[in-house]
């Protein structure tokens, strides 16, 4: 069966003639959605924005050094927090060859409470200090010095 009513035969059409009525046949891009009409300005985007990376690294010493300021911090954190006298613990970053060496001096009688029985607990504070070491990109070496 066919969709055109009793009065009107498929002879009776053009090729280009149809049944639909004028509403239908606007074409899409008549109707101008709010969306297309105010567009904001891509020069705003966050994208041309400066990002963080391009600026220079806070641990960016003199070009190719670095210092190690979240070990060195962490590790004055865990010696302060052992000791008797935490305000006789100094932290000093070396930069050596091969990294930063951290050298912790402490008040004569702390010493033994940073070292700990068979150096257990001076093997844990380097441990953890190293683990820290690798947000700041370095290795680091820690002396506990007299």
């Amino acid at each position: 069966m066919s969709d055109l009513p009793d009065d009107v035969s498929g002879d009776d059409l053009d090729s280009g003639d149809s049944l639909e009525s004028p509403d239908d046949l606007a074409s899409p891009n008549d109707d101008e959605s709010p969306d297309d009409a105010d567009s904001p300005d891509d020069a705003d985007s966050p994208d041309d924005a400066d990002s963080p990376d391009d600026a220079d690294s806070p641990d960016e010493i003199d070009g190719n050094r670095k210092s190690a300021a979240t070990a060195s911090g962490v590790l004055e954190y865990l010696v302060k927090a052992l000791v008797d006298e935490p305000d006789g613990v100094e932290v000093d970053a070396v930069d050596r060859q091969g990294g930063v060496q951290l050298e912790v001096r402490v008040a004569p009688g702390d010493m033994g409470r940073v070292i700990g029985k068979r150096g257990r607990t001076a093997q844990a504070i380097r441990a953890v200090t190293r683990a820290a070491a690798v947000k700041d990109g370095v290795e680091v070496n820690i002396e506990f010095m007299e």
